[in-house]
């Protein structure tokens, strides 16, 4: 209240070097908590059209780091935009709380290693612990992304292991049944041997790492040869030698048998892989080597051929009845560019294995497949030499077997990339497994056509990425042999015959006679389902639970606890209107909501997305807690503000999904060249209002009659920013919003404020009318981009709102700048025509500042007599001469501009392509229209400037395909003592001679320099009034009494007093 006081002037503004931003936004936080901003904003659209965010869920096990500070500001400044435009935007904080994470940590600190273990320690003891540690970090995450400006409820956030999100899992679950999606099935899949469970194949692809395995080629005897020949297989997995019961071969490659001269060793190797035998080729290890090719035959002649089994563990299934073990077989998917051409098959540890000997008979489908190998990667029994051993570990040892054997033929090492588990950080191994599927290529052409209904920023993710992932996609293993987690809702007979697929807390109650209360598995594991058929035993709930990616996935319904509450509200709302997460959720949670979404509602669960890439460390690296390669994000907000991480962040590639190296330098950079000139800009806005008197206030009819050239510049700039600013905010594409208001900001203070600087403080041409003016053109502009910007810079703008807000009527004042609403146009026509001149006008200054540079001659005390501007807009030199030739004399020390709109009267014209432009369009054909385009006279490049087309190798080209390039001409325009600089569209001319009148010129600028030099150093404000004196000695004073009397009118001017 005391800030909305009626008739209040504005505060005053502290000096820029004294505005310490984190500690302004700790007290905007205060103000914040006062009126309890973030509720307040949404109770106040309450009743408008609602805007469905969905946050994906992090885990709480551990701190926020810049990859959730990226996304979190993403998320922040779409929801905050579409609340200021009209919508309801309710925004839920959510919370992963069950899965590997957590169970990882408590295994830690139990020492857990094995399921024996978990059941010793007692499943519900051991659940207890994973819930004890769940929401460890929450107050921190609380704390780290309030105080980073996003705005979000954590006091009515969901959580995965609420009973009531459980409950809307098993519903999705049960659907999926229903619908006939759900199937159990034995498969080779990705397995994490420490954590003790199958991974779905886009958790198998998170963690790839380079690595360096044994690689080694192995001889199988034929038997019955001619030759005594054995096939050679090559493998960078010894450990899966022992489960060894098949050879694979290309049924269309060539294959030699070759004796060794070397060796005299007889192999049968593919005819393009012979030179991968050691002996093949003469050389140091090998005098004697080369071969001799004794039979040549096609792979599919070999099928069927028996060979001596490797290992003898499973040599007993030779015996069994129409089994097909220790012959070869063959398929396609064998390559000839690496190893052998013979593949060795070990099914349960390979998915092309699994499937080529099932189609061969090598193993039969239902039947037992040789799986000597426990859930934490160690052998059993059935495999005596190595019981106990973890197979990553037996390598060596099954070598050495081998090599005493005498099948060992080669022993290498190989660099390659292999997957890691995402979570323990372990190789996985492929293996075969009991798990429960989601048939999703069941449903994959209703993928890809809801993928089409979807907008992705930026596209290609989605066009490329995603389609190509969802194209390959294959069925979804959900079940994960774990304890903490959502339990798969099926009840079923010890057969597996009869299942009974539970869909809510009720059912299970109506089906059990029990209360149910919490639906974890040490609450519901010994409940029973009597059979549908008399006499049977009752069904037990099989052991699995639900992979976490399945939860996530089904956030959009189980946060809202569909369909057992909140239905109406769902379904007139979905799907959300807007996701965001990074790249590396395409093949996560990007993918599960579409997959659950496609097969529940036959649409997707979102219509917009940004994705974000990957903030690494500033060598390029992955951000690592232990190496420390990067500055905590707390340390970041303490030194530099929130706000100005948030700008480096989202003013970057990773906007785009491209990588970004995070550097400290970068977000203080934000601070010196964006903050501190808009904060020197407002403060200069306060301190020239204040000169206007306490009564003073901005008048919005005075500011839209002006007729000064930056006023309707600026004005007209701000309205074709708010066009631009809601259009592209409404296609997410925050990667061109944010480069756009920044360039605005530097337009504001580098440009308006600059060259306003004497008409703001009164001391210009029209004093104190044109003062209050510019003062209120100003204001409204910096009241304006204080809207504009809230969603990007929430605390800056708060703080200049809540100062600048004084001088509005009080009906017009609110408590918070993010209760107001996005700006819209001014309903007057913009001026394309002055900003595109002012942009020119920058233009020139910048290429005559350069010039002036290069040739040592400062702007201070050196003026120049004449500039020639060339350029073909006759309007643009009109206005560089007329009204903006002011600004441009006072910034380069000019004294007369003139305008060319005859190019070649200065300089010479080429033209270079526009790559960018033509690329699509002209394609294979680029190197040809480049040659064309770089042969076009200067009369063909003046015609396309001059608004027409020139063919070239066939296409008709305009000016928005070419870059022109100008050249000055030595000695034109008025021969010596001119030189030029352009850009490529202003040339800029300057006259460099200088004569006795310019040099007296000069003396009195240096003079007026000295003077404000002075004032500055003695701490004057501008508005403080000073006496001028100088004392003149020698032969000088005489020169410098002249200077000071022929040009006392500007420097009275300049420096508000006679001299």
């Amino acid at each position: 209240r005391r800030l909305l006081r009626r008739g209040r002037a504005m505060d005053a503004v502290k000096d820029g070097k004294d505005f310490n931003f984190p500690s302004e936004e700790e007290a905007i936080l205060k103000h914040w908590t006062s009126v309890d901003a973030f509720h307040e904003s949404i109770r106040r659209r309450e009743g408008q059209p609602e805007f469905i965010f969905y946050d994906g869920p992090p885990f709480a096990t551990g701190l926020p780091h810049y990859g959730h500070i990226l996304a979190g500001t993403i998320k922040d400044i779409v929801t905050r935009y579409w609340a200021m435009n009209g919508r309801h935007v309710v925004r839920r904080f959510g919370w992963d709380c069950h899965g590997l994470p957590v169970e990882y940590e408590i295994d830690q600190k139990l020492n857990i290693k094995s399921k024996e273990d978990v059941m010793a320690y007692g499943l519900a003891n051991y659940n207890e612990e994973c819930r004890s540690i769940v929401m460890r970090y929450s107050k921190e995450w609380e704390q780290q992304i309030t105080r980073v400006g996003r705005w979000i409820d954590f006091k009515n956030d969901y959580k995965t292991l609420d009973p009531t999100f459980m409950e809307s899992v098993w519903w999705v679950f049960s659907q999926l049944h229903e619908k006939g999606l759900v199937y159990q099935g034995f498969k080779v899949m990705p397995f994490s041997t420490r954590c003790g469970t199958p991974l779905s194949n886009f958790e198998a692809g998170l963690n790839y790492k380079d690595v360096s395995d044994p690689a080694v080629i192995v001889s199988f005897p034929v038997e019955g040869d001619p030759h005594g020949a054995a096939l050679v297989a090559w493998t960078t997995t010894p450990w899966t030698l022992p489960s060894n019961v098949a050879l694979c071969v290309h049924p269309a490659f060539d294959y030699l048998t070759v004796r060794l001269k070397a060796s005299n060793r007889i192999y049968i190797v593919a005819k393009a892989r012979v030179g991968e035998l050691p002996g093949s080729k003469k050389d140091k290890k090998h005098p004697d080597g080369g071969y001799e090719v004794l039979a040549e035959h096609k792979g599919a002649e070999l099928v069927g051929k028996r060979y001596e089994p490797l290992l003898p563990y499973f040599s007993h299934l030779r015996q069994q009845e129409n089994c097909q073990a220790f012959t070869v077989v063959s398929d396609e998917y064998v390559t000839d560019d690496s190893g052998t051409g013979i593949v060795h098959q070990a099914p349960a540890f390979g998915e092309d294995d699994y499937r080529v000997c099932l189609k061969f008979g090598v193993i039969a489908r239902g039947g037992k497949v040789p799986c000597p190998v426990d859930d934490a990667g160690c052998y059993t029994d059935e495999v005596p030499d190595f019981k106990g051993t973890h197979v990553k570990e037996a390598d060596k040892a099954i070598i050495a077997k081998l090599k005493a054997s005498g099948r060992l033929v080669a022993n290498n090492v190989c660099h390659h990339s292999y997957p890691f588990c995402w979570r323990s950080d372990t190789p996985l191994i492929y293996k075969a497994v009991p798990s429960w599927f989601v048939g999703v290529e069941q449903i994959k052409e209703q993928l890809l056509k809801c993928n089409e209904q979807t907008r992705w920023v930026p596209g290609y993710v989605q066009e490329k990425r995603f389609h190509n992932w969802l194209e390959n996609a294959r069925d979804w293993a959900v079940s994960r042999n774990r304890y903490w987690g959502t339990p798969i809702p099926i009840w079923a007979s010890e057969d597996g015959s009869e299942i009974r697929v539970i869909g809510s807390i009720a059912e299970l109650e109506r089906l059990t006679g029990k209360e149910v209360t919490d639906i974890h598995r040490h609450f519901i594991d010994d409940l029973e389902i009597p059979s549908r058929t008399p006499g049977n035993p009752p069904l037990r709930r099989v052991e699995e639970v639900f992979d976490c990616w399945f939860e996530s996935g089904s956030m959009p319904y189980a946060q809202q606890h569909y369909p057992f509450e909140n239905k109406a509200l769902f379904e007139d709302n979905f799907p959300a209107d807007f996701i965001a997460e990074g790249l590396d959720q395409t093949r996560g949670w990007f993918y599960t909501l579409m997959v659950l979404s496609t097969a529940l509602f036959g649409k997707p669960a979102f219509k917009n997305l940004i994705c974000n890439g990957l903030v690494l460390a500033a060598d390029g690296k992955k951000m690592s807690k232990r190496l420390k390669n990067y500055p905590p994000p707390t340390e970041i907000v303490d030194a530099h503000g929130a706000d100005a991480l948030r700008v480096y962040l989202i003013n970057s590639p990773v906007v785009r999904a491209e990588p970004m190296r995070f550097k400290q330098e970068g977000v203080f950079a934000v601070v010196k060249d964006v903050f501190l000139p808009w904060y020197n800009a407002y403060r200069f806005m306060a301190q020239s209002a204040e000169r206007l008197g306490a009564d003073f206030r901005p008048d919005a009819s005075l500011a839209a009659s002006s007729g000064n050239p930056l006023d309707r510049w600026i004005l007209s700039s701000l309205d074709s920013l708010v066009d631009f600013v809601r259009a592209e905010m409404e296609a997410y594409r925050l990667y061109t919003v944010v480069p756009r208001l920044l360039t605005f900001i530097e337009g504001l203070t580098n440009v308006y404020v600059r060259f306003n600087r004497r008409r703001l403080k009164g001391t210009g041409e029209g004093g104190e009318a044109e003062a209050r003016t510019s003062v209120s053109v100003l204001f409204q502009v910096m009241l304006a981009l204080t809207k504009i910007m809230s969603p990007f810079t929430p605390f800056f703008v708060e703080n200049m709102y809540l100062n600048l807000s004084k001088l509005l009527p009080e009906g017009e004042r609110l408590a918070s700048v993010h209760f107001c609403d996005f700006p819209t146009t001014s309903g007057r026509p913009t001026d394309p025509r002055i900003e595109s001149s002012v942009a020119r006008m920058m233009q020139v200054i910048t290429q005559g500042r350069l010039l002036r540079e290069q040739h040592k001659l400062p702007v201070k005390s050196r003026p120049l007599r004449r500039m020639v501007v060339v350029h073909p807009d006759q309007g643009f030199l009109d206005d560089v001469t007329g009204v903006l030739g002011g600004y441009v004399k006072e910034e380069l020390a000019v004294r007369d501009i003139e305008g060319c709109a005859d190019a070649l009267q200065y300089c010479t014209l080429s033209a270079v392509p526009d790559f960018k432009a033509l690329g699509k369009r002209v394609g294979k054909a680029m190197r040809a229209v480049k040659e064309g385009i770089l042969k076009l006279t200067q009369e063909q490049i003046l015609q396309v400037e001059a608004g027409g087309t020139v063919d070239v190798e066939g296409f008709a080209l305009g000016v928005a395909d070419l870059q022109v390039k100008r050249e000055f001409k030595s000695g034109a325009g008025g021969g010596a003592g001119m030189d030029a600089m352009g850009d490529g569209d202003v040339l800029v001319v300057l006259s460099l001679e200088q004569d006795e009148s310019l040099a007296r010129e000069g003396m009195a600028r240096e003079v007026t320099n000295r003077a404000q030099q002075l004032r500055k150093r003695s701490g004057l404000q501008p508005s403080d009034a000073v006496d001028v004196f100088y004392v003149a000695e020698g032969e000088a004073a005489a020169t410098l009494d002249a200077v000071v009397a022929a040009h006392a009118d500007s420097m009275r001017s300049a420096l508000a007093a006679p001299v």
